[in-house]
């Protein structure tokens, strides 16, 4: 899903780049929850989970409520429009992206610039949607729990998840869309702290990238991920071990 790029230089600027990209996608994550389930974190736990990710994160409470507003479209001054654009990468890569605009023809130039500029083509509405499945994503940083796979598996099946993932720093929990609410929920009595909780496409089949691709892919996805009117960008892509 997400690629991470690690940097050895470290300077103040890079350092203020990065908290920015940090907000950046924290507010998507918000703006993507509100959407999806309103603004009340009360009644919407993938939002509260994200608001808590935003607190741990120190971003500010204005940004946190002005992305809450903006995704349940009570954003005044402004009428957002939600939709998905799709098209093809470097090496025949699909892509797809959640859009949220109030300027749906700067969006389109925005996001058509970038493909054209970095070996890619946008394509029409479901030229490549049939190649994910929906799911809910559900990611468990292991250095903040001392769970094991096991006992994390009995707290979140038993709430409908369908699949546990374990990496070295981190778990995935794949489920249901339907079910990703229980499973937050049963992980957050289980004082068991998220991450992120999120619906997301899924590629259902992979393309391996050559090196040849990779460094154009992955600049058009970082561009793609920068852009404040693309929610979330999802493409079926395996980079080579290096990358």
């Amino acid at each position: 899903m997400g690629r991470k790029w690690e940097n050895i230089k470290r300077s103040k600027g890079k350092l203020d780049q990065e908290r920015g990209a940090v907000f950046s996608r924290i507010a998507k994550d918000l703006m993507k929850a509100a959407k999806e389930g309103g603004p009340d974190p009360e009644a919407n736990f993938r939002l509260k989970t994200a608001i808590e990710t935003a607190r741990e994160s120190n971003m500010p409470s204005d940004n946190i409520q002005r992305a809450i507003r903006r995704g349940a479209g009570l954003e005044d001054g402004a009428r957002y429009e939600e939709f998905v654009y799709e098209g093809y990468g470097p090496g025949g890569v699909a892509i797809m992206m959640n859009i949220m605009t109030d300027n749906r023809n700067r969006t389109a130039g925005d996001v058509r610039f970038i493909f054209t500029k970095n070996g890619g083509a946008m394509g029409e509405t479901g030229c490549v949607g049939w190649m994910f499945t929906k799911k809910g994503i559900v990611e468990i940083d292991r250095e903040q729990t001392n769970i094991t796979e096991d006992d994390l598996m009995m707290v979140v099946l038993d709430a409908g998840a369908d699949d546990i993932k374990t990496a070295d720093t981190h778990f995935e929990v794949t489920t249901a869309p339907e079910s990703l609410e229980a499973v937050l929920r049963a992980l957050h009595a289980a004082k068991i702290p998220v991450v992120r909780g999120e619906t997301a496409m899924i590629p259902n089949t992979t393309v391996e990238v050559t090196e040849e691709n990779a460094e154009k892919l992955g600049r058009m996805l970082d561009l793609l991920e920068a852009n404040d009117d693309v929610q979330n960008v999802y493409s079926n892509a395996q980079f080579p071990d290096e990358e």
